[in-house]
């Protein structure tokens, strides 16, 4: 018995050892080309190639990664926390010394560095510009061939930053709430349908969505307003499967 088991190991091996030899002689008319091009494929569309440093409770955090569920960017998160004992890790601290979040190490074309973009607004303009790859692309709004779309999606950020964000924190305080639904009245009559520019999603969803969607938790944009266009965009978002991913049940404001 175990004469015939060695010979019929003998006959595994040398078989294994025809098509060896059958594979190097196929391996010699292979285009160099073509193996190099599948190569570079494989490292390019690496699922964990680009690596998304947050704290999800975090407004400013939640724009970015809902532009990288909207773009279907291949990433890995990596939540740490920022406060009490269990903050900042000294390996964060050397990735970002400003100590915010988000931080996005993107990857590059290869044999270059990875790109470390430590600002969420900055994220968004790496989108906008098409600097982050391997995601579909929807993101990306060329300044020249679409000056329309892209000077709306910059108001609508500059709107967030600039009126939203201080008028919202103000009313959430006890400043009173008169300038924040007359805010909400103008944003009101902007919003094109059904998302914030138009028919696709835009940076301009991603950067409103975190801090209106606050604030219609603790006022309503238009049980109060009668603001119908933006409560349409946000029940729009709220139903798109990359924004849902991002709202938590825990969250902080922008302060």
């Amino acid at each position: 018995m175990h004469k015939h088991q060695n010979r019929m190991y003998k006959r595994k091996y040398t078989t294994t050892g025809l098509l060896a030899a059958f594979l190097a002689i196929l391996k010699s008319f292979t285009c160099s080309g073509f193996e190099l091009s599948m190569k570079a494929s494989s490292s390019s569309s690496s699922p964990m190639s680009n690596r998304f440093v947050t704290n999800k409770m975090c407004p400013f955090a939640q724009k970015a990664w809902i532009a990288l569920e909207c773009s279907e960017t291949p990433f890995k998160m990596e939540e740490i926390s920022l406060y009490g004992a269990n903050g900042k890790p000294d390996w964060f601290w050397k990735l970002n010394p400003d100590g915010t979040v988000p931080v996005l190490v993107a990857a590059t074309a290869k044999g270059r560095p990875d790109a470390i973009i430590a600002d969420s607004e900055d994220i968004l303009n790496s989108f906008v510009a098409g600097d982050v790859i391997g995601g579909n692309g929807v993101l990306t709004c060329d300044e020249n061939q679409e000056q329309s779309l892209f000077q709306k999606q910059q108001w609508w950020r500059d709107t967030i930053q600039r009126r939203v964000n201080p008028i919202g924190k103000s009313a959430v305080l006890g400043a009173g709430k008169t300038k924040l639904y007359d805010l909400l009245h103008d944003l009101n009559s902007e919003v094109v349908g059904p998302y914030l520019c138009g028919d696709r999603v835009t940076v301009a969803d991603c950067a409103a969505f975190p801090f209106l969607w606050r604030i219609h938790n603790e006022f309503g944009l238009d049980e109060v307003n009668k603001n119908s266009n933006l409560l349409s965009w946000l029940r729009t978002c709220e139903g798109n499967p990359a924004f849902q991913k991002t709202v938590q049940n825990s969250w902080w404001w922008w302060w």
